[in-house]
């Protein structure tokens, strides 16, 4: 081998070097973070395993808690709920559940029910307010709404139910055809009338 093919040489395996050397290392960085992407059991990374526990706990039978866990999108979020609900209630886990998981936002859900069931006193166990905070699309707002109404005015807990969800529920119930009715542009048709073209004397 001549001095400049061996010079050649070298370059090339030089050059090999530093381009193989940072694609193994990055080969192995993507190796250490497969155990991290593994499914496990365990109790603080596996989200279903969390909630069908939660729910076993507050007394929900094995059956029901299986099939609300497996459906739920959060399912953490879906046993916090109903855990929150029955702990700080009088509202039990079961009856709970079904709202629970039926919410878009069962956090939300849960702090509305608890809202209102302390003020200004534990209330019993009322399904009415479930089935409110459950209807409303904003459940925090709703709920700031029945505290705020009955801390300043002597209504009953159903009057105050009542006024809040119509006053939520004003946006959803205005329809289009409460819109006034707008037409559309005049479509401009230009018409052209011709005049008969007069005859010439003489001709026929």
């Amino acid at each position: 081998m001549s001095k400049k093919g061996g010079s050649d040489y070298r370059m090339l395996s030089a050059k090999t070097v530093k381009v193989t050397a940072p694609v193994l290392a990055i080969a192995g960085w993507l190796a250490t973070m497969v155990p991290s992407m593994a499914i496990t059991a365990s109790y603080s990374s596996n989200d279903y395993r969390a909630c069908a526990g939660q729910l076993l706990r507050v007394n929900v039978n094995a059956n029901s808690a299986s099939q609300a866990c497996a459906g739920a999108l959060r399912p953490r979020d879906l046993s916090s709920c109903v855990v929150s609900i029955s702990r700080q209630t009088q509202i039990s886990a079961v009856d709970a559940l079904t709202t629970c998981r039926q919410a878009r936002r069962p956090e939300d859900l849960a702090s509305c029910v608890i809202g209102i069931s302390l003020y200004p006193n534990k209330e019993a166990a009322n399904p009415a307010i479930l089935n409110y905070c459950g209807r409303s699309l904003l459940p925090v707002r709703f709920g700031q709404c029945v505290v705020g109404l009955r801390s300043e005015i002597k209504f009953a807990l159903a009057q105050a139910l009542d006024t809040c969800i119509s006053g939520s529920d004003t946006v959803s119930t205005f329809t289009p055809s409460a819109l006034p009715q707008v037409q559309g542009p005049t479509e401009f048709r230009p018409t052209f009338e011709t005049a008969p073209i007069p005859t010439q004397p003489g001709s026929n």
